[in-house]
């Protein structure tokens, strides 16, 4: 994996496009993430529609407030049994964003459904490879929308079944039943479900302040030590176990990094929309030939790589 570091303009996004990249926009499929529901996604939804106008934005309307807090296999059910409606409307594909939690849930989907046709699929600050100290970042975050005591417990349970302890690892593998399997540390056949995505997309930061490490919304966690551990030296990206070495090897990863963003902002923040969301749901000829003079005066040619790490400042 080649890791580049620039700064996306939006004079820069008018050269690509100039350049020719971009044939066709697919329809973009939203997400919301744990204690939401889509009217969160209102912003995101706006922007989108004002950079493409007639781009069809479709937010799921389940599983919203107390009922994200449901077993998350539940909710991947529900999900696998609404989205394909949406992709058969949709025959040249379909771009896939999740938030948070749900990130897991899509991917849950991905990895189950046989035959769907998701294209780039972008995770906002998920906890991808497993969060430490849940129950820490619940009660920071979330002492109001746990609309009653039952909502609370519920969402102590079925945030466990992604919280991962670098200190118990046996314990964690033997007990959950959910992310050890998207994970691919359990015996599953889901890696040829997964690696129909064309593109994956991780976007997360240092200032989140819920993903903890916050690293592991791009696939990176601590060890035993409590050191974090990047991805392409993690276990199950070196078997890999579910295609994440292989969608790296095809240059389908793209991992971006962003300072200066708090957990609930992602989805609603113009500069990570313009300089991330827009690159990734309209601009997908990875083919361009066309080098690109940066604000840094650095050049960057998209032939070199399809995953690079966009640093704005």
């Amino acid at each position: 994996m080649k890791t580049f570091s620039f700064i996306l303009t939006p004079a820069v996004l008018m050269l690509l496009l100039a350049a020719g990249w971009t044939s066709a926009y697919k329809p973009v499929i939203l997400v919301h993430g744990v204690l939401s529901g889509p009217r969160s996604l209102k912003m995101l939804t706006g922007f989108i529609k004002k950079a493409h106008p007639g781009t069809k934005v479709t937010v799921i309307d389940l599983f919203n407030y107390g009922n994200s807090t449901k077993p998350m296999w539940k909710q991947v059910e529900g999900f696998a049994n609404v989205i394909p409606k949406i992709m058969e409307k949709s025959p040249e594909g379909v771009h896939l964003l999740c938030f948070s939690q749900e990130g897991l849930i899509c991917r849950g989907v991905l990895s189950t459904l046989p035959n769907h046709n998701v294209h780039s699929f972008i995770v906002l600050s998920s906890p991808l490879a497993g969060q430490y100290g849940v129950l820490d970042v619940l009660h920071k975050n979330f002492p109001l929308p746990c609309f009653s005591f039952i909502d609370c417990r519920r969402l102590e349970t079925a945030t466990h079944v992604f919280s991962a302890d670098p200190h118990h690892r046996k314990q964690y593998l033997e007990s959950s039943n959910f992310l050890p399997l998207l994970n691919g540390e359990k015996p599953h056949t889901w890696r040829k479900n997964f690696l129909r995505i064309k593109k994956l997309v991780l976007i997360g930061g240092p200032d989140d302040n819920v993903i903890t490490p916050w690293q592991s919304s791009l696939f990176g966690f601590y060890n035993h030590n409590e050191e974090v551990v990047e991805m392409k030296e993690q276990t199950f990206y070196k078997n890999d176990t579910f295609g994440l070495k292989t969608l790296d090897t095809r240059g389908d990863i793209s991992v971006c990094s962003q300072p200066g963003v708090k957990h609930f902002k992602w989805h609603s923040n113009k500069k990570v929309f313009d300089k991330l969301v827009l690159h990734f749901c309209f601009y997908e000829n990875k083919e361009l030939n066309q080098s690109i003079i940066l604000e840094n005066g650095h050049t960057f040619s998209m032939e070199k790589s399809n995953d690079f790490q966009l640093l704005i400042v």
